[in-house]
């Protein structure tokens, strides 16, 4: 067995846990705390109870609800100058994968005074940060459990930031929080979920290990029996759980073990043309899966029956591995999700840009399990468009 290391963060799991935030992050935060979020949460009141809890202990609260979809450096700094000018002392964030990744590197930045544009790429961030207590109100990125933040720079490039720095001290999972999510985010959520505990499972980084492979499985066996229960009735209160914790299960399974190409060609799709995060990864899944199942035919297999328990009858390997590849296709097309790039805006010319700008996540296809070129890149757009 490899050596490896496995970190992870203070979980907590409860209906209206949010409520009760400061009763469960005790005086972590301290006295000033920025809370980071988007709009929509706030308009809607979904972040009063957590404040409220905030403000009964006597917090003082910076709320910083600017937050969009696939966030950009300038609101990262935009937030980290709020939270400089109020003096904060922890930082909460609240929301889907986007705020979440914003408090990261808010968290980090107001506790180190880094530069940003010294903190991309893995390990360069040094510290320290503020306490950082995360709160998902989605099922499907897992950010609340990993040490990644995934920022738009410029008009359409993604950068990530990997770093243990910035795992969170505390992540609250509050079902409650998820009834009533829109189907199309709840189908692109749940899959993107799917791929994180899939590519960690077949990760090819040294640091893939039975901890990671197995919440991996287990994540698929909660996210395959409840994604369509979540889509179809978005207040199965019993469905979202199980969504929530696999997700949960599977961001910790990626924090540890990292992605690969599924999600290399997906920031193309979500940075160029501003496509769900989850929705990109799953129309470039079952091309990936196909591409590289010469090498990795044997973990498609290990795994499937977890996702699709039917497949546990398919008499080999190699029919194993067909079947989940297919189940995942399928899939997508019965939660209602677009199954082509061109469905989303992609036209055929941006393929090769695309391949070219997929190239640029080398951190994420050295852990592919079979070497992916530019021309490989391009060929499995193709396929998907």
């Amino acid at each position: 067995m490899n050596p490896f290391q496995f970190r992870a963060p203070t979980i907590v799991f409860a209906n209206k846990s949010a409520a009760q935030l400061y009763d469960l992050v005790g005086g972590l935060l301290g006295d000033k705390v920025l809370f980071v979020t988007d709009s929509g949460l706030r308009r809607l009141g979904i972040c009063d109870a957590a404040i409220g809890s905030l403000d009964r202990a006597g917090a003082k609260v910076e709320i910083f609800s600017d937050v969009e979809a696939d966030p950009s450096s300038r609101t990262v700094l935009r937030a980290v100058d709020d939270g400089r000018s109020a003096g904060v002392t922890g930082v909460v964030g609240f929301g889907g994968g986007s705020s979440l990744d914003v408090a990261k590197l808010a968290a980090l930045l107001l506790g180190s005074g880094e530069d940003i544009d010294g903190v991309w790429g893995v390990g360069n961030a040094k510290g320290p940060r503020l306490p950082l207590v995360l709160v998902p109100t989605t099922a499907g990125t897992g950010s609340e459990v990993t040490p990644v933040s995934i920022i738009t720079v410029g008009e359409d490039e993604k950068r990530g930031v990997s770093s243990p720095i910035i795992l969170p001290d505390i992540a609250i999972l509050d079902p409650e929080l998820t009834v009533g999510l829109p189907p199309a985010i709840t189908a692109a959520t749940g899959v993107d979920a799917m791929v994180h505990a899939i590519e960690a499972y077949t990760s090819k980084s040294g640091n893939n290990n039975p901890i990671s492979r197995t919440l991996a499985r287990e994540a698929l066996k909660l996210l395959g029996a409840n994604i369509e229960r979540a889509v179809l009735d978005g207040a199965d209160l019993e469905a979202r759980g199980a969504m929530l914790l696999g997700s949960m299960l599977a961001g910790q399974a990626f924090a540890n073990s990292p992605v690969a190409a599924v999600h290399a060609l997906a920031y193309p799709v979500g940075g160029t043309f501003h496509v769900p995060h989850g929705l990109s990864n799953s129309l470039v899944l079952p091309h990936v899966l196909r591409f590289n199942a010469p090498e990795a035919a044997h973990l498609y297999a290990e795994i499937a029956a977890d996702a699709f328990p039917e497949i546990a009858e398919e008499p080999s390997v190699q029919s194993k591995c067909v079947a989940f590849i297919e189940a995942l296709a399928s899939l997508s097309s019965r939660l209602g999700m677009s199954t082509k790039l061109r469905d989303v805006g992609v036209g055929e010319r941006h393929l090769a840009q695309m391949a070219k700008d997929a190239m640029k996540q080398q951190r994420l296809l050295v852990n592919n399990p079979r070497p992916v070129t530019e021309s490989d890149a391009l060929a499995i757009y193709r396929a998907a468009w």
